[in-house]
């Protein structure tokens, strides 16, 4: 018997013991109920996440993954064309002669270069990334 004194609060589960409860409920021969009761969790709320995981709905983030990095020399700007703009002009950088040297150019498996400010922020280059994924 377990006695509960004072006020009982909800519990926040991270969604790796969510799905690692359901999952651990689908394995054969185990019963919904015994994992429920062994994690001190309503039978609902496994339904639900049981329900919310075969949905789509509850899915855990992707791992950050490394991807490999390449240095190479800045192209020769062809000379003689006054309509060509160089990848480095201040046309495309900005005003200030310290943009040449602190921009980072990304290329995409696919080909599609990417040319930001090394000081871009974290949350800015993601949004940059997932736009050119749709």
């Amino acid at each position: 018997m377990e006695i509960i004194s004072g006020v009982e609060r909800r519990r926040r589960w991270r969604v790796e013991d969510k799905l690692r409860i359901v999952a651990e409920a689908e394995r054969p021969g185990a019963r919904f109920a015994d994992v429920a009761r062994r994690y001190e969790v309503s039978r609902s709320v496994l339904w639900m996440w049981r329900k919310q995981a075969r949905s789509g709905a509850l899915v855990a983030e992707q791992a950050p993954v490394f991807l490999p990095v390449q240095i190479v020399p800045e192209p020769p700007v062809m000379s003689g064309s006054s309509s060509a703009v160089s990848p480095r002009s201040p046309a495309l950088c900005g005003a200030g002669s310290d943009h040449e040297a602190s921009q980072v150019e990304i290329v995409l498996p696919d080909g599609t270069a990417l040319r930001v400010p090394e000081t871009i922020g974290a949350p800015a280059l993601r949004r940059l990334l997932l736009a050119l994924r749709r």
